[in-house]
């Protein structure tokens, strides 16, 4: 956006990401309690203009901002028009198109009442993943691009569901090499269960949501051995946090001591409190002999060996093993 404000913009395209931050951008030259929102289904032209026109105690200018434009009818387009033949000086509105589409009324409108059209579309490379490798970079984040690749895989190639899966990664890792490993550890999954479903019912000793959950991943294609990897991963962190938590760290010390992020030490102190110590050393030696049978070392199905190990891990109250 130039350094001079225009009377009206207009925000479309596929990238909702980018229109976020360009709303985002817009807002910070106005303060809070002079920002508005509307939506087009609620608010017509003629209320839009109205609110404009209210300059009230905001003597420095105003921003409108309208989300869903597309859904306007001629008359709303009017309306704004003959408001923008002389607009309230300093007052802006940020006109945002929820579902582009291919009347270009509004865009039309838009320049030839000196606004500024800001057209923002997401490319469709064969490869989805060359824009989370980009947003990677943009955030200052260490990630392969087999890490990048196994995030499409798994989130979908909706932009804005990635943005999100790409910022909590980054932000989790805190600097550090992001891989295929991580990915599969923390992005949720397009599909129905998130990947966390399964630790989270183990930590809350919840062996119904445990076998449910652990289903529901088989039923994906997850393998067992996955599986049993992202839960061993957990197990090891709440083992790790209990101990620190028994030295007399808090969460903030502990997330720093262990290198992870707060959420995630946080979730590992609740899940602790339901464990004893013996029973985290212990299930810690049972996902060890899980491990084992999922190579080969058991005659037993993977499916079969990952059910027993979770049930036994989840309902034990006492050193359990096979």
């Amino acid at each position: 956006m130039a350094d001079e404000l225009r009377p009206v913009y207009l925000l479309t395209g596929t990238d909702r990401p980018k229109i976020g931050r360009a709303l985002r951008r817009l807002r910070t030259r106005f303060g809070d309690e002079a920002v508005e929102i509307l939506g087009a289904e609620t608010a017509s032209g003629e209320d839009v203009t109205a609110a404009l026109n209210s300059l009230g105690l905001f003597a420095t200018g105003r921003l409108i901002v309208v989300q869903g434009v597309e859904k306007w009818k001629k008359a709303d387009v009017e309306a704004l028009d003959a408001y923008l033949a002389d607009p309230v000086a300093g007052t802006v509105v940020a006109l945002v198109v929820e579902e582009p589409g291919k009347d270009d009324a509004l865009g039309k409108l838009v320049a030839r009442r000196g606004g500024e059209v800001l057209a923002y579309d997401v490319p469709k490379p064969k490869d989805p993943s060359v824009w989370v490798r980009g947003e990677f970079a943009r955030l200052g984040a260490q990630a392969s691009d087999d890490a990048a690749r196994r995030l499409v895989e798994i989130a979908g190639d909706d932009i804005a569901l990635l943005e999100q899966e790409v910022e909590k990664l980054a932000t989790w890792a805190g600097g550090e090499q992001i891989g295929p490993r991580e990915v599969e550890e923390l992005a949720v999954p397009l599909t129905e269960a998130p990947a966390w479903a399964l630790s989270d019912a183990w930590g809350t000793r919840d062996v119904g949501e445990v076998l449910a959950a652990c289903e529901a991943e088989l039923e994906k294609g997850v393998e067992p051995f996955l599986i049993a990897v992202r839960l061993a991963a957990q197990v090891g962190l709440v083992r790790a946090v209990q101990a620190l938590a028994d030295e007399g760290l808090g969460a903030k010390e502990i997330a720093g001591r262990l290198k992870k992020h707060e959420f995630r030490v946080r979730k590992a102190l609740g899940h602790a409190e339901r464990y004893s110590r013996d029973e985290l050393d212990a299930a810690i030696v049972r996902l060890a002999e899980l491990d084992a049978a999922l190579k080969g070392a058991s005659r037993v199905s993977n499916e079969l060996e990952l059910e027993r190990a979770l049930l036994e891990i989840t309902a034990a109250r006492e050193p359990v093993s096979s």
